[in-house]
C-alpha cells in the first residue's frame, strides 16, 4: 500500500535523497524547505521521472507562525499523512566554546530542537486521529557522544536522541512508530554550511576515507518503514567501515 510521506530539509542532502527514494518506490511525497526554487525543481522531477504526486511547501521551520501556517495549508486530501521524516538540520561553525559565535548556536538550537518539535507539533494530531504513523527523526552520532569543538551542536543533536525517546513513550499508546536514525560522517552540503561556504575545508573533512552518502541513508530510512507493523526500530547508529564513533576516523 503506497503512503503519503512528508520530509523536511528536502531541497538537498538526506532530505532529498529521502523523498527521492520514497517516490521512487510509488509513494506521494511532501516536501519542504526554505529554498523555493529547489523545492520547485524537485518537485518537477519527482512528479516527472516517478510519476508519483508531490507537493511542496516553502516555510523555514525555525519559525513556529511558517510551519503553523504551511501546515495548515495542506489540501485536506494531502493530510492523510503516514511518515513523518525529520530531517531539517545542521551544523554551524565548528569552535571551542570560549570563542563560539552564538548566532551559530541560535541556528543549531532553533533548527535541530525547535524545528524539529514544531513540525512534530504540527503533525502529530493527525497521525493520532488515524491511530497510526511512523515519526523518523534524523539524529547524528554527535547526540551519542561528544568531540572536540562540537559543543553545542552535540547539544542539539543530544537533544534529538532525548525527544525521540521522549516521543516514542508518549505516543506508545497511539499506535505510532518512533525511529531515531542516527548517521556518522555522510557527504552532502553538511560541512560547506558548517564551515560557512568554505568548499575547500568542507572538501578536505572527507578526504582520505570513503564516508557515507544521502543515498546510503535515505536506503535506512526506507527500510525502516518497510518492516511488519508490530516491529519498530527504535534508534539505529550508522557509520562508514572507516569511521569508529564521532571523533575517530581512520585516513590512509
Amino acid at each position: 500500500m503506497k503512503k503519503t510521506v512528508l520530509v523536511t530539509g528536502a531541497t538537498a542532502g538526506f532530505g532529498k535523497a529521502i523523498a527521492i527514494k520514497f517516490a521512487s518506490e510509488g509513494n506521494r511525497v511532501i516536501i519542504t524547505g526554505r529554498r523555493n526554487e529547489r523545492l520547485n525543481e524537485l518537485v518537477e522531477e519527482i512528479q516527472n521521472k516517478y510519476e508519483v504526486e508531490a507537493l511542496g511547501l516553502c516555510f523555514d521551520v525555525r519559525s513556529e507562525d511558517q510551519v503553523i501556517s504551511a501546515i495548515e495549508s495542506i489540501p485536506e486530501n494531502w493530510k492523510n499523512i503516514d511518515i513523518l521524516v525529520n530531517n531539517a538540520g545542521l551544523a554551524s561553525g565548528l569552535d571551542p566554546i570560549q570563542t563560539g559565535s552564538t548566532e551559530d548556536w541560535d541556528k543549531m538550537i532553533d533548527t535541530n530542537v525547535k524545528g524539529l518539535l514544531y513540525v512534530s507539533s504540527a503533525i502529530i494530531p493527525l497521525l493520532m486521529a488515524q491511530k497510526k504513523g511512523h515519526i523518523i527523526n534524523i539524529g547524528s552520532t554527535a547526540g551519542k557522544e561528544v568531540y572536540p569543538s562540537g559543543n553545542v551542536y552535540c547539544a542539539s543533536k543530544h537533544a534529538v536522541d532525548a525527544i525521540t525517546k521522549g516521543m516514542r513513550i508518549d505516543l506508545l499508546q497511539h499506535g505510532i512508530k518512533v525511529t531515531q536514525i542516527a548517521p556518522g560522517a555522510a557527504e552532502t552540503e553538511f560541512s560547506i554550511v558548517r564551515f560557512h561556504g568554505d568548499e575547500q575545508r568542507a572538501k578536505d573533512a572527507y578526504n582520505g576515507y570513503q564516508p557515507m552518502t544521502a543515498e546510503d541513508i535515505a536506503e535506512l530510512v526506507y527500510y525502516s518503514t518497510t518492516l511488519p507493523t508490530h516491529l519498530c526500530i527504535n534508534d539505529l547508529v550508522v557509520t562508514s567501515l572507516a569511521q569508529a564513533n564521532s571523533y575517530l576516523i581512520h585516513r590512509t
